[in-house]
C-alpha cells in the first residue's frame, strides 16, 4: 500500500469512528433533555456516520489497481461516493429548512438550556473542526473527491451545530425564533457548497475534461520539435488521475525511430507537468507542402520496402523526368524484380498526378556474408602501391590512409581506404573524384571485387 493510499484509508476510518461516537453521544443527551434540536443533530450525525462509512469503503475500493474488467482502475468509485454524499447534503439542507420553518410557525423553541446540552454541542463542534481539517488536508494531497465530500459534510455539521448552540443562547435571553432564522441561512450556505461539489463530481462521472486542461496539453505537445499539429485529443478524468489519449501529426518523411522519439518526448513533457496522468501518444504521418520531389520518392519507395537513391529530376516540356536507383534483393529473378518496381512506378505516377516520366535502375542488394582474410604480406606492398599511384593521378584527392586489403574465399580483393579533400570541396565533386579513383583501382588491380572509398575533410582527425 502506498503512502497516499494509507493516508486516505486512515483518515476515512477515523472519521467513521468520530461520527459514530458523536451520534451515540447526541442521542443520549437528546433523550435526557428531551431536546428536539439535539435529537435532530443526532439524526444528522447518524447520516454523517453512514456517509463516512461509505467514504471509507469508497477509498478502499478506489485504491485497487486496474484489472481485466476495469481497464481505467476503480478511482471513479470515489466520485460515485461523493455524488451520494452530495445528495445527503441536500437532504440535510431540506431538513434544516423544514425544522426552521416549523419553529418559526410555532413561535416557540423546543431547546432546553442545560449545561450538558451545551457541552455536547461544543464537543461536537470541536470534533467536526478537527475532522474537517484533517479530511480537507488529505483530500488536497491525494485529490480524493470522496474525502472532499466527507470534509464538506463535517463542515456543514460545524455550522448546523453552531446554529443549535446559538439557538440555546437566544432561548436563554428570550429570543426563541432567532435560531430558526439562522437555520435558514445555514441551509442556503450548505446547499451552495453541495451544488459546487455535485457539479464537479458529475463532470468526472460524465468524463468532462477539467477546465483549461485540453489547452494546456495542446500547448505542451505543440512545442515538441517534429510535431506538426494535434489531430485528436481525449481526456478522461478518473478520481485524482487523468487519462490522456493524444494523436499528433508528423511529417511522413521521418524515419520510424524518429517518430517514436517524438512520441516519447511528448509523453515525457506531459508527465513532467501532469504527474498524476496516464498518457498514450500516437503519431499520424501526413504530407507536408514543403516536401521535395526527392523526399516524396524516398518515402514512397520505403512504403514498398525499396530504398531509392541517386534521385535526379529533369524538366521535359510539361512533364518531369525522374530517374533513380533502387536496391532490390539480388536473389529475385528479373521478372519478380520488375513486378516490384512496376508497383512503385504506378504509385509514383499517382503521387504526381501522372505528370512524370520514370526510369528506374535496378541495383542488386547482396545479402551474402563473405569470409575474408588479410592479404599476404608479400602482396600487400604491391597492392598498396597501385592504390597510391591511382590516387596521385587525380587532382584533389589527398592524404590516402587507413588502407585495408582483404582477400575473399574466391581469391578476390576487397579494398577499403580513406582519403582527404579540402574543406570547401562540394560533395558532388567529391563523389565524382572518388568514383574515378575506384575505376582506376579496378583497372590497375583486375582481381579486385569491391572498392569502398571513405571521403573526409582534409584536416579531419582520424
Amino acid at each position: 500500500m502506498s503512502n497516499h493510499q494509507e493516508k486516505k484509508q486512515n483518515v476515512a476510518l477515523s472519521s467513521v469512528t468520530a461520527s459514530l461516537l458523536l451520534t451515540v453521544m447526541k442521542i443520549v443527551v437528546g433523550l435526557m433533555t428531551g431536546s428536539i434540536g439535539i435529537l435532530s443533530e443526532a439524526a444528522h450525525s447518524a447520516m454523517d456516520f453512514g456517509a463516512a462509512a461509505l467514504t471509507w469503503f469508497a477509498v478502499r475500493i478506489s485504491d485497487k489497481p486496474a484489472d481485466s474488467k476495469h481497464h481505467y482502475g476503480h478511482t471513479k468509485i470515489e466520485s460515485v461516493s461523493a455524488l451520494i454524499e452530495t445528495g445527503l447534503l441536500f437532504i440535510t439542507c431540506f431538513w434544516i429548512v423544514y425544522e426552521s420553518a416549523e419553529r418559526l410557525m410555532a413561535g416557540t423553541s423546543e431547546i432546553k438550556v442545560t449545561w450538558y446540552a451545551i457541552a455536547v454541542i461544543v464537543i461536537s463542534i470541536v470534533v467536526d473542526i478537527s475532522r474537517s481539517r484533517a479530511l480537507s488536508k488529505i483530500a488536497k494531497e491525494t485529490r480524493s473527491q470522496a474525502l472532499e465530500a466527507d470534509a464538506l459534510h463535517f463542515s456543514s455539521d460545524i455550522i448546523s451545530s453552531a446554529v443549535v448552540l446559538v439557538g440555546l443562547g437566544f432561548v436563554a435571553i428570550g429570543i426563541p425564533w432567532a435560531d430558526a432564522m439562522a437555520g435558514m441561512i445555514v441551509a442556503v450556505l450548505v446547499a451552495r457548497a453541495a451544488w459546487q461539489l455535485g457539479r464537479k463530481t458529475i463532470d468526472v462521472l460524465v468524463d468532462a475534461a477539467p477546465e483549461g486542461l485540453s489547452e494546456q496539453i495542446e500547448d505542451i505537445a505543440a512545442c515538441v520539435p517534429g510535431v506538426v499539429a494535434i489531430e485528436k485529443m481525449r481526456v478522461k478524468p478518473a478520481g485524482p488521475f487523468v487519462f490522456i489519449d493524444l494523436t499528433v501529426t508528423v511529417s511522413r518523411t521521418l524515419p520510424h525511430e524518429k517518430v517514436r522519439t517524438i512520441c516519447v518526448e511528448v509523453e515525457r513533457r506531459l508527465k513532467e507537468k501532469l504527474p498524476d496522468s496516464d498518457i498514450t501518444v500516437n503519431a499520424r504521418p501526413i504530407v507536408l507542402d514543403s516536401e521535395t520531389v526527392t523526399e516524396r520518392i524516398h518515402v514512397i519507395g520505403l512504403n514498398h520496402n525499396l530504398h531509392a537513391h541517386n534521385i535526379s529530376t529533369s524538366l521535359s516540356g510539361e512533364k518531369k523526368q525522374i530517374t533513380f536507383d533502387v536496391e532490390v534483393d539480388s536473389r529475385l529473378t528479373i521478372l519478380e524484380a520488375h513486378k516490384l518496381v512496376s508497383k512503385l512506378e504506378k504509385e509514383l505516377r499517382s503521387e504526381f498526378n501522372g505528370e512524370i516520366d520514370v526510369c528506374i535502375h535496378l541495383d542488386p542488394l547482396s545479402h551474402e556474408e563473405r569470409s575474408a582474410r588479410p592479404i599476404a604480406p608479400e602482396n600487400r606492398a604491391r597492392v598498396k602501391s597501385a592504390i597510391v599511384n591511382a590516387a596521385e593521378e587525380i587532382l584533389g584527392i589527398k592524404d590516402i590512409h587507413d588502407i585495408t586489403i582483404l582477400v575473399t574465399e574466391h581469391e578476390k580483393l576487397c579494398i577499403t581506404l580513406h582519403c582527404g579533400f579540402e574543406n570547401d570541396t562540394l560533395l558532388e565533386n567529391v563523389h565524382s573524384l572518388t568514383s574515378r579513383l575506384e575505376g582506376l583501382i579496378y583497372k590497375s588491380l583486375p582481381e579486385t571485387s569491391r572498392v569502398i572509398v571513405h571521403a573526409e575533410p582534409l584536416y579531419a582527425q582520424h
